[in-house]
């Protein structure tokens, strides 16, 4: 299960990691369009404000340019018909007050301004209800517009919905304001805003714009499109993955059982040629005395000489064959390259290999490669491979007789003096006491239908290399498996 969690929660964390890089990107991307789109509406409203502002400017210029009439019916007066936006018209000549008592103070005080500055003047503010005074002084009259803000707005050429846009439009000036458009707010999220004077030097209005954008306006969609494809661009590279490493383990191991084989049949045949060895001497021992003896007989005694020497020749022969064979299938060991190796390494490599097994047994093996600093031995690779697959295989098989959820396999790797150790323990049922001194032995098994040369070759390879390999019972119970190869020699 460590295994299991440790193998797939790189592809988790780096799933993780695409999907939140992209979410990113995405929401980066979704905040500046918004960003974008906000500054460039409030600039738009921005500009027709201003253009509005300097229509009134335009007006009372063009009012101060007409002759005066002394008739009742002033011009000025259908300023209102034509500007919706503009309520009222005032003009007053020199000797007179301001036709509207109540603001005549203030209107006389802008129209001083006014002629001050040679331009028009605000004079009342009502931003609370929406409502200014713009006054010019000229002769022989001044003129006030009564103006409606909120009926100067050009809401045909507005750039944005007032109803549903999201962003908050208001007017202000000395402390007052006019909300245009309320906007929608959020309570958490990222805030816009732009705020700039509108472009008329007698009605300063700074228009100020705000948008609030909460997490509910991010690209959700389209970030969980994004997990979505990272989720399954993984899962095609980790089918990918296990499929290549299933077959390199596949090959590992089909080239460790033709070497296996090979060393198998140099068992078998140094075994044969021990087991054939004896009866052969003994023919030829035989078949010299029979020839000395028949040397006595008087009957043909040349053809029983002839007789009896192609005996001897055939048991000459037949020790010679299989002497041949012996020298023919060499072990790899024989004649393979020794050279350093990390002995942690190789068992890794080892356990990797096995990991199917391990899972077909349902065994969890204990091996931490850190534990020490890397042990350096002299040794020849592919025979130690070999030897190491034998011990964790020969574990696995002794564990299958124990319940699953007690099964134990503890590898470990040290240094003893000059050599490095390795250590394959188990808690299985452990070696019987009268199988342990053969335990060794070719052809001899434990196991029911077991060749017996899976350990004889093992013990063989080892010490080919310099080393050993014995066996122990392990307390409380089971067996341990202990490898001494020599370590490399420090350089001098």
């Amino acid at each position: 299960m460590t295994q299991w969690l440790r193998t797939r929660g790189g592809w988790w964390l780096a799933w993780v990691v695409l999907t939140a890089a992209g979410a990113v990107w995405f929401a980066r991307a979704e905040l500046t369009r918004l960003q974008q789109d906000f500054e460039t509406d409030a600039r738009i409203a921005h500009r027709l404000m201003s253009q509005q502002v300097v229509q009134y400017d335009a007006v009372l210029a063009t009012l101060a340019l007409l002759e005066p009439n002394a008739g009742a019916d002033y011009p000025e007066r259908r300023l209102p018909s034509v500007y919706s936006s503009i309520l009222r018209v005032q003009r007053r000549a020199a000797d007179e007050r301001w036709p509207d008592a109540e603001h005549a103070d203030a209107l006389a005080a802008a129209e001083a301004r006014s002629r001050a500055e040679r331009r028009a003047d605000l004079a009342v503010l009502d931003l609370a209800h929406g409502r200014y005074q713009l006054v010019i002084g000229s002769e022989p009259l001044s003129y006030a517009l009564e103006i409606d803000l909120v009926g100067s707005v050009p809401w045909r050429d507005w750039p944005m919905n007032p109803q549903r846009s999201p962003v908050r439009l208001v007017l202000q000036r000395d402390g007052q304001q006019l909300v245009l458009q309320h906007g929608q707010s959020a309570e958490h999220g990222w805030r816009y805003s732009l705020s700039k004077e509108l472009a008329s030097p007698s009605q300063p209005f700074e228009l100020v714009a705000e948008r609030q954008v909460g997490w509910a306006e991010l690209p959700w969609r389209t970030i969980g499109g994004w997990a979505v494809a990272m989720a399954l661009l993984l899962a095609g590279l980790w089918a990918a993955q296990r499929q290549r490493i299933a077959r390199r383990r596949a090959e590992e191991l089909l080239r460790l059982g033709q070497v296996a084989r090979l060393n198998a049949l140099g068992e078998l045949s140094a075994g044969l040629a021990h087991e054939l060895n004896q009866p052969l001497t003994a023919v030829l021992a035989n078949a010299q005395a029979a020839r000395r003896l028949l040397d006595d007989d008087p009957p043909d005694l040349a053809t029983a000489r002839d007789a009896m020497g192609q005996a001897v020749e055939q048991a000459r022969r037949a020790s010679g064959v299989v002497g041949r064979l012996r020298r023919v299938i060499e072990r790899p060991e024989a004649g393979g390259d020794v050279k350093p190796l990390v002995l942690q390494e190789v068992v890794r490599s080892a356990m990797h290999l096995l990991a199917p097994e391990f899972a077909r047994h349902d065994v969890a093996a204990q091996f931490d490669a850190s534990a020490q600093a890397p042990v350096r031995v002299q040794a020849e690779a592919v025979a130690l491979e070999q030897i190491v697959h034998n011990l964790l295989m020969n574990a696995l098989q002794a564990l299958d007789l124990v319940p699953a959820a007690e099964r134990r396999l503890v590898v470990s790797v040290g240094r003893n003096g000059e050599e490095g150790v390795l250590t394959v323990t188990d808690n299985g049922r452990g070696i019987a006491p009268e199988a342990l001194p053969r335990l060794f032995e070719p052809f001899f098994s434990t196991r029911e239908g077991g060749l017996g040369l899976g350990l004889s070759l093992s013990e063989t390879l080892a010490s080919g290399m310099g080393g050993s390999l014995s066996a122990a019972n392990a307390s409380p119970r089971g067996a341990r498996f202990t490898l001494l190869l020599p370590l490399v020699a420090p350089s001098t």
